[in-house]
């Protein structure tokens, strides 16, 4: 690990939350390579969230986030499996966070499965309409649909989309790297978007 600096190990800390100890041995892992160290500790993570994926949630928290004076205002639940989790500051900044983020882009459900079936509908048919005009055949057609529904639900499904403050991931990677720190399975339940002038 000699040629593995400390300005290194806490360059990766900020970018991915591990722990200092999982960020030397992955620096070291991957030859100080940085980019790969933060795949390795991504998979990682991943890997601890699957872990994981049977557990209860039943503690957690309800964090609000107002924006333009009283414009815009989220709630959401984020839930974890003990009470001393949910009472850790980093995570209701989490949650917090996620408040501020569903503010900001406004997502139709957390997973594609939350799209109410009326909008996938009415987005393919816009989408149809529009590959329609280019005059291709009607099998490449539905490929051009498929291609822009896959980009539809990335941008309007929470956890697919890329994070407010760190558009180099995605909120399903916010999540699991909380889920590797706090070693807990933790569950983004539910939010409420409210603003004015919107129905």
């Amino acid at each position: 690990m000699g040629n593995i600096s400390a300005a290194m190990v806490k360059e990766l800390r900020e970018k991915t939350g591990a722990g200092m100890m999982d960020c030397k041995q992955a620096l070291a892992d991957c030859g100080g390579d940085m980019e790969k160290a933060i795949d390795f500790l991504r998979k990682k993570g991943l890997a601890t969230a699957a872990k994981r994926a049977g557990r209860a949630t039943s503690e957690g928290t309800v964090q609000a986030y107002i924006h333009m004076g009283g414009k815009i205002g989220v709630l959401v639940e984020v839930d974890c499996e003990t009470d001393f989790v949910a009472k850790t500051d980093d995570f209701k900044e989490f949650a917090r966070n996620l408040a501020m983020h569903i503010a900001a882009t406004n997502p139709v459900g957390i997973t594609a499965e939350d799209v109410p079936e009326q909008v996938i509908e009415r987005e393919r048919e816009i989408y149809l309409a529009q590959a329609r005009e280019t005059g291709k055949p009607d099998h490449i057609l539905e490929k051009i649909v498929d291609g822009k529904m896959k980009k539809f639900f990335k941008e309007n499904c929470l956890l697919d989309q890329s994070y407010v403050k760190d558009p180099d991931k995605t909120i399903a990677d916010y999540l699991n790297e909380m889920i590797a720190r706090t070693g807990e399975k933790i569950t983004i339940k539910r939010f409420a978007r409210f603003q004015i002038g919107a129905e």
